[in-house]
């Protein structure tokens, strides 16, 4: 599949494994030894990201059940590089045979037909399904228990439009509450306009998007690299990994494009002896730069491109015009299950970032220490 299946500089995550394959996987290469890691750790977000726990998602059953092979011993990270696998258990590719020549609008089929010579694996999207978001959501979890053991760093994520429905009240309690219902939003009177309107949608065989909003805070200032390297820039890298992501924002985003300068600007000034800014429109970045406010990301989600209605599409066994309906068992909307992916991508990122600033050593002081 060529290089890029790889990412960071410091924390290097591989992901591999296919939808309809014998399990996902990822390798950790560049965790700190000392770190404090059991499954447990990773296996809380798994199960948030898990499929069939709604009728507002995809009815596959997968356990999701973690397992770590290398990289961990009695209870510690060891700096050596960390494998981890989920087997596929529930996979039915019948369908997917059906409609090999057939390549299903809004997917990757057809580019990746050609990209890779008909060789590509086609069952369940292969490669480019939803499923592979289990293997950053693997690596993202160690990440963010390696951010908040050494800097206190913790990111957030939640549910905050769904199909033109957007949430009005959010709070930092309400926001502990957002895995509380189906559509993982922290305004509960939102979140159940937004699972109806999911479940509409479902009925009439059809698809909704939506919008996720993350929050880092205890973010250390400094922390990015100047042009390619830039903290957005390596973000935005890693959140268009997450299938179906189109659209990325921080702080005032789109909004502020339509500002003035004065309007926009965030002001300096001192807050209990820490140098902050009185509003928050750059995101938490300057330059490419954290600049000590919390980080401040949205990620547009597309519909989910496989529908249950009829669709035009072109049979390229004989290249002509055909109909379409997509078999097999789909997310009537991908953001419920979104937030903990969007977490650990982040996490992923910043994990980098602290490594590669040195802000985190390569040795953990822990009380296994010597």
């Amino acid at each position: 599949m060529g290089g890029g299946n790889s990412i960071g500089e410091r924390f290097v995550a591989t992901s591999f494994g296919e939808s309809h394959g014998r399990c996902v996987g990822m390798l950790v290469d560049g965790c700190p030894a000392g770190l404090k890691l059991t499954e447990a750790d990773i296996q809380g977000q798994l199960d948030r990201r898990r499929p069939g726990q709604s009728a507002v998602t995809t009815q596959r059953k997968e356990e999701d059940k973690v397992e770590i092979l290398s990289g961990v011993f009695n209870g510690f990270t060891t700096g050596a590089p960390i494998c981890m696998i989920i087997w596929n258990k529930d996979a039915d590719s019948r369908a997917y045979d059906a409609i090999r020549s057939v390549p299903r609008p809004g997917h990757a089929d057809y580019p990746a037909m050609i990209k890779y010579g008909g060789f590509v694996d086609y069952r369940g999207s292969g490669r480019f399904s939803g499923r592979l978001t289990a293997t950053l959501v693997m690596a993202g979890s160690i990440a963010q228990k390696l951010l908040r053991t050494t800097l206190g760093i913790e990111t957030v994520a939640y549910t905050c439009e769904i199909g033109g429905i957007k949430a009005a009240d959010i709070t930092t309690e309400n926001i502990a509450l957002r895995y509380d219902n189906d559509v993982r939003c922290p305004d509960p009177v939102a979140a159940e306009k937004m699972r109806d309107a999911i479940l509409k949608a479902r009925k009439d065989g059809d698809s909704l998007g939506g919008v996720v909003e993350c929050t880092t805070t205890n973010l250390p200032v400094g922390i990015g690299e100047p042009i390619f390297a830039s903290l957005e820039a390596d973000l935005s890298k890693a959140l268009f990994s997450i299938p179906a992501v189109k659209a990325i924002e921080f702080g005032s985003g789109f909004e502020g494009s339509k500002r003035r300068g004065s309007e926009n600007n965030d002001t300096y000034y001192i807050k209990e002896g820490k140098i902050v800014t009185r509003t928050n429109n750059s995101g938490g970045i300057l330059g490419g730069l954290s600049n000590g406010m919390p980080l401040l990301i949205r990620i547009g989600f597309k519909p989910a491109a496989s529908i249950a209605k009829t669709q035009e599409t072109l049979d390229m066994s004989s290249n002509s015009q055909t109909k379409l309906t997509v078999p097999g068992r789909h997310d009537p909307c991908v953001v419920p299950r979104a937030p903990p992916i969007v977490e650990c991508v982040i996490s992923m990122v910043l994990a980098d970032h602290a490594i590669r600033a040195g802000l985190i050593p390569p040795v953990l002081k822990t009380e296994r220490s010597l």
